[in-house]
């Protein structure tokens, strides 16, 4: 929120909760992200898809949907759209019907790549006001919430 428009609205009890300062800064991450990978298609939960698929190649949806946090039935559809993209495939286990192996096509990987190099710099430019160490201090707070 502009500090202009901060100092005209009383915040209230708003202002102590941890939940309504990440849902700012959730917003604006988000915003940025969205606007520096919006042309390449990828959006925040993709990139993190297909990242854990390219450092776990094989896994199981059951197992990414834990490692990115989302449900089952959010992952499917996404991973239905990044398949039709040509960016993974899915193949079906030998020793359980039930499950599937997801894949990173070359595609994939490439746009990964490419993608990668942007989040790089939108991380720059999300981090530029805090301090190597403060950084490292707020990934590890992020992760005890998140845990």
């Amino acid at each position: 929120m502009p500090k202009s428009a901060r100092k005209s609205v009383e915040l209230g009890a708003l202002d102590d909760f941890v939940g309504f300062h990440l849902l700012i800064a959730q917003i604006k991450v988000f915003r940025d992200f969205e606007h520096a990978l919006a042309d390449l298609g990828v959006t925040p939960a993709s990139f993190s898809v297909l990242e854990v698929l390219r450092t776990n190649p094989g896994a199981t949806q059951s197992r990414l949907a834990h490692a990115v946090h989302l449900d089952r039935s959010s992952v499917v559809p996404l991973l239905d759209k990044l398949e039709q993209r040509g960016l993974l495939s899915r193949r079906a286990s030998t020793t359980d019907r039930r499950n599937n192996h997801i894949f990173l096509s070359p595609e994939g990987v490439s746009l990964l790549d490419a993608a990668m190099a942007r989040v790089r710099e939108h991380e720059k430019r999300i981090t530029a006001r805090i301090s190597g160490a403060e950084k490292k201090l707020l990934v590890s707070m992020l992760a005890k919430i998140g845990s």
